[in-house]
């Protein structure tokens, strides 16, 4: 494994001084994973985002809620899961078991960072990553701390939810009728803590005003809980 990212000094501030955000790139087997780190001081733990098909570490979404997150002291690591080569292969979004070789590499390159050693780690997943965070969670056991799952598909991971040891929140819009029922069948699968919150008004990308800070507010607040 050859994995690789800048030096902690080389961390810059961000534009409101809350954080230290470092791009970095991770070698894995043939391919590098672009990402970026942001550490708040004195960081609580860090986040490892997993985005959903089709979508990137430069989604708006997962950089307001990662923004929300460093806010609170909590760093976090948004990183693409496919290549731009990769991503434009249809079949390969919905490959869950690529995507979750990749995020167990990523997750353990971030735990060896010196600056990082005995960080709390977990996991925040959105539409088909939310299968990969869950079903890296059931693999990694208790070095994952908590997850959360943002309009995500929990479903795709059925076989493994039953493994999952870590605090588990679904978070799913009210109006996201189709996901809301894969979500609710999903979360009776789970058996350790866990938590179905639905958020009044929303729809899958959580697009209408004060959805997506409202599903922010509840990532935050678990991994405040968890990750502490």
């Amino acid at each position: 494994m050859n994995e690789r990212g800048p030096e902690p000094a080389q961390f810059l501030r961000d534009r409101k001084g809350d954080a230290m955000e470092q791009p970095v790139s991770i070698k894995i087997d043939t391919v590098t994973l672009e990402g970026v780190l942001g550490l708040p001081e004195q960081a609580k733990g860090v986040v490892i985002f997993a985005h959903g098909s089709g979508s990137s570490r430069l989604s708006p979404r997962n950089t307001y809620v990662a923004k929300v997150m460093q806010e609170a002291g909590i760093g976090t690591l948004l990183f693409d899961l496919l290549t731009r080569e990769e991503d434009r292969i249809y079949e390969q979004r919905f490959d869950i078991d690529l995507l979750v070789r990749r995020l167990v590499r990523v997750t353990r390159w971030l735990a060896a960072r010196p600056e990082l050693k005995g960080a709390a780690l977990g996991y925040f997943g959105a539409s088909t990553g939310a299968a990969a965070a869950l079903q890296g969670a059931a693999q990694l056991g208790t070095a994952i701390k908590a997850v959360v799952s943002r309009g995500g598909r929990p479903d795709l991971a059925m076989p493994y939810l039953e493994k999952v040891l870590a605090p588990t929140l679904l978070i799913v819009g009210e109006r996201d009728v189709q996901v809301l029922q894969l979500n609710r069948q999903a979360f009776a699968h789970l058996v350790g803590e866990k938590e179905l919150a639905v958020v009044p008004g929303a729809t899958h990308l959580f697009e209408e005003p004060g959805t997506l800070e409202q599903a922010a507010n509840l990532a935050q607040e678990w991994f405040s809980r968890h990750l502490g």
